[in-house]
């Protein structure tokens, strides 16, 4: 597992890559975390906000930094990701079931 921090320079950004960076040791999972300020790599993902997290290049979280416990959430989604609707995105859940806001269509 890849994760991305975009903008790691914004005091958002710094306290979304520490929640990240507690949340990967208290799960002790293995991922590579990337912190990218190269703004043409950012401008691929085409948002305006930040801070912005990515997970194995799919955008998860822009405007607001989440806490501990809801990036171990989203951690463990991906982890446990079986065959859904749309391969696994965060909109859709184990079972397959689609909340919107991706690809299933």
């Amino acid at each position: 597992m890849i994760i991305k921090i975009l903008w790691t320079w914004c005091p958002k950004c710094k306290l979304l890559q520490k929640t990240v960076e507690e949340a990967v040791k208290k799960m002790m999972v293995d991922c590579t975390i990337i912190k990218v300020d190269d703004i043409q790599e950012i401008t691929k993902y085409d948002i305006m906000s930040t801070p912005w997290l990515v997970i194995d290049d799919e955008l998860i979280l822009s405007w607001w930094v989440s806490d501990v416990d809801e990036i171990i959430d989203i951690i463990t989604h991906f982890q446990s990701k079986t065959e859904t609707c749309c391969g696994g995105s965060w909109a859709c859940d184990n079972d397959g079931n689609c909340s919107g806001g991706c690809n299933c269509e």
